[in-house]
Parts: structure tokens; C-alpha cells; sequence
């Protein structure tokens, strides 16, 4: 359970004005001296960041934020880092100083709603500025605690408990209905040089872990014993999960009456909006030599020679659009400066972020208008086969569909295809 990745974490953000014990109030929750606490306004300079196990709640990251009254040009930047932290936040506490609730305050929770972040306040100094739950304004209740004394702590992970049960309802399965009890699943791994020494890649473990969790069976392989791994099962298996660089084989070795998908296209499920991602990928059609396109990646890996994302996939959309393309790389947290510059985003998994921080990224291009695909759909679009590994998810066929049927001909004519489907918050 500690190692739970960071991305299947619960992650709640603490936010408020400085000094009002937002450090204290990680400190009191993990037990711990993870921030530094001083009167000095400002002490916190960037988001900190601690993974745990809390009780009632499981795995979580809990993060530590800068104060959003501050001022000055570092203070500016400060507030930058705490407002970029947002996006990833599944639940945020807003921390006041009693009943204390002012601009910044409203700020903050205006900025939250906007965003579909469950929030609740923390009434802190409770020892020295005594308060009533409901005693804040336009309806909102509050927790009363004193991270001095510890009065209220329990309260507060009671509450926690409530807010995260919600939001872990909106949770996803990586396999989930496609594979029925006792199902058997054929993953194909290649060991290519992106393959770490020893393990499999993450999303490849995560998907193990979901079949067996659905009581399911699985037969992992590589794309080289793929034929060999069907003349040793005794019936056709249910489901065929393939890495996307070996898409091309394994669609040609795999009975066509097998449903085929790849390990991509489930984390596109798992983590932002199949449908868009799917329907982003009939922009592809409409590269010319010139056309600008946005490389996103979650993660900020050391490149190797032949990466996916900075060799192997630009050669491909290259390829496919007859000519030398203008290419864009953005990595890690950064969701990238003016998205509109670019015809097309392509952006990994996203493994290493949670499902709110991917669909953030879908809004902001979709409101940059740009359309949005990851890097599995792109490779199965060149490959041709496209459809094949999206026909275990018909709204996600019909979306890319649509796309497709419009892309073309507004093409000819000069105009950028349909850019992204609605993306809903949640």
C-alpha cells in the first residue's frame, strides 16, 4: 500500500493565506516535521508534497502550499507554484484563521469551484480564535481546530473521510467490463530498450493488477511468442492488450473475432476522456509539412536515443504528412504556453498524473481550440488500424468516426478539422 504510485494517490491540496497553519496543519495530519513552520510570513516558497496512509482514507498525497495573500515579484512566483498545483487535486482544504473569511478567502473558493474541487474549511486557531462550524458565510461550514492543542484533529479526518469517499466513487477500472470473471487477458510486452531493466513499465503492471483484482486471468508475452501463446491455450482468450509499438503484429497475428485493444488506450480510459482522445486522432489525416505539433509528457524521464516521444513518434506523423513537421516538447508538470500555436497536441498516458490533472489538459486545449490525442491512438492511427483497437469502445469509435468523416474535406478547403469534444468536469 506505501507504494502505491503517486498517481493512484488520493492528492488533497491545503490552501489560504500565509500563516494562517497550513504547515502545521500538514504537520499535525502525517505526525511529522514535513514543512517548516515559522511566524516569518512566506516561509513556505514552493508545494510540498507528502505521501502517506491515513486512516479512513488510504493512500493520499497530501500538499503543502504557498500562501495566496503574498506580494512582491517572488511573492507573485510563489502564488504561481501554489495556483499550478491546483489542477492535480482531487480535494482541497482551505485554511482560515478562525472565523476569518475575507477576498482571499473567496478568491480561493471561487477558484475551486471553477475547477470541480470539493473543498471544506478549516477553521484553524481554534486555542486562540474560537469558532462555530456555521459561522461562515454564503452557507459554508467550517472545522474548527487547533494545531497547537490537536482539538478538532479527528474532526478534520472525519470530515476528509466523507469528501474522499465521494471522490473516489468517480474512479475507473483500467480492464474493468472488458473482461468477464474468470477471463483470460493476453498481454504483449515487448522488451525494447524502453523496457527497464528487471520490471515491467507501469501501465503494464497496473493492468496485471486490475485483471487479477476483477478475479480475471492473464498470459503475458512478448510480440514474438504472441503465435506460440495462442497454440498453447486451449480456447481463444477474451481480451488482447498489445504495447502500442508492436500494434501493427499483433493485430495481424490476432483472430479478428478477439477483441484487441492496447495498454494506451486503456489508460486513455483510465485517465482523461477516451472519446476526445480518439476523435483528436482524425487531425492526424490533416498534417501537411509545416504543421505544428505539441509533444505532452507527464513524467520528466532522462530521453534515450530512440524515445517514443522525441524520435519514434514524430518520425512516424513525419512520415504521415509527407514532410518535415515543427515540433513541440513539453514534460512534467508544465502544461505548456499557448496552446494555440499548435495544429495538434500528443500526449503520453499519463501514468505519472492523476485522472483530474489529465482532463485539466483536455480543457485547456480544448479551449485553446487544439485537438488532443496520446501517443498509443497516434501510432494506431498510422498503422492503419485505428478502429480495430477502439471497437471495444463504441462511443469512442463513433467519436473518432465523426472526426474522421470531417476531416478530410475540410482539409481541401483550408479549414483546421473539428478541434476537441466537450470535456465535463467532475
Amino acid at each position: 500500500m506505501l507504494d502505491t504510485p503517486k498517481a493512484l494517490r488520493l492528492h488533497i491540496g491545503i490552501f489560504g493565506r500565509r500563516n494562517v497553519g497550513k504547515s502545521s496543519l500538514l504537520n499535525a495530519l502525517t505526525r511529522q516535521a514535513v514543512s517548516i513552520v515559522s511566524d516569518t510570513p512566506g516561509t513556505t516558497t514552493d508545494p510540498v508534497e507528502k505521501t502517506l496512509e491515513l486512516a479512513q482514507l488510504g493512500p493520499v498525497v497530501l500538499v503543502d502550499t504557498p500562501g495566496l495573500d503574498d506580494s512582491g515579484d517572488l511573492g507573485a512566483q510563489r502564488m504561481e507554484r501554489a495556483l499550478a498545483a491546483l489542477p492535480r487535486m482531487d480535494v482541497a482544504l482551505i485554511v482560515t484563521e478562525g472565523a476569518l473569511w475575507g477576498n482571499c478567502e473567496q478568491w480561493i473558493a471561487t477558484m475551486l469551484k471553477s475547477q470541480g474541487i470539493p473543498f471544506f474549511v478549516i477553521m484553524n486557531k481554534a486555542d486562540i480564535f474560537p469558532a462555530e462550524a456555521d459561522s461562515l458565510p454564503n452557507g459554508l461550514t467550517g472545522v474548527p481546530l487547533s494545531t497547537k492543542t490537536g482539538q478538532g484533529l479527528d474532526a478534520v479526518g472525519d470530515k476528509l473521510a466523507l469528501y474522499a469517499q465521494d471522490a473516489l466513487l468517480h474512479e475507473t477500472r483500467l480492464v474493468g467490463n472488458l473482461l468477464p470473471k474468470n477471463g483470460l487477458a493476453v498481454l504483449v510486452v515487448p522488451l525494447d530498450q524502453g523496457a527497464p531493466k528487471g520490471r515491467l513499465i507501469l501501465p503494464q503492471v497496473q493492468t496485471v493488477r486490475d485483471v487479477l483484482d476483477g478475479r480475471g486471468l492473464c498470459l503475458v508475452t512478448t510480440e514474438k511468442d504472441l503465435k506460440t501463446a495462442f497454440c498453447a491455450l486451449k480456447n481463444t482468450p477474451d481480451l488482447v492488450i498489445c504495447d502500442s509499438q508492436a500494434v501493427g503484429q499483433v493485430v495481424a497475428e490476432t483472430p479478428p473475432s478477439v477483441p484487441l485493444t492496447t495498454f494506451s488506450i486503456l489508460m486513455a480510459r483510465l485517465k482523461g476522456d477516451l472519446p476526445t482522445l480518439a476523435a483528436g486522432a482524425a487531425a492526424i489525416g490533416s498534417l501537411r509539412p509545416g504543421s505544428g505539433v505539441l509533444m505532452m509528457e507527464s513524467c520528466s524521464h532522462h530521453p534515450h536515443k530512440d524515445d517514443i516521444g522525441r524520435v519514434k513518434i514524430p518520425r512516424l506523423l513525419q512520415a504521415q504528412a509527407g514532410g518535415m513537421l515543427r515540433i513541440g516538447m513539453c514534460a512534467g508538470k508544465a502544461n505548456g504556453k499557448n496552446l494555440s500555436q499548435w495544429d495538434l497536441i500528443v500526449h503520453c498516458g499519463g501514468c505519472a498524473i492523476t485522472r483530474r490533472q489529465m482532463l485539466f489538459r483536455l480543457r485547456e486545449a480544448q479551449e485553446s481550440g487544439v485537438p488532443v490525442t496520446n501517443y498509443g491512438i497516434a501510432i494506431a492511427f498510422v498503422r492503419g488500424v485505428l478502429e480495430r483497437v477502439l471497437a471495444p469502445f463504441p462511443e469512442a469509435l463513433s467519436a473518432y468516426r465523426d472526426a474522421r468523416q470531417h476531416a478530410p474535406a475540410l482539409a481541401k478547403i483550408g479549414i483546421s478539422p473539428p478541434k476537441c469534444r466537450k470535456v465535463q468536469r467532475e
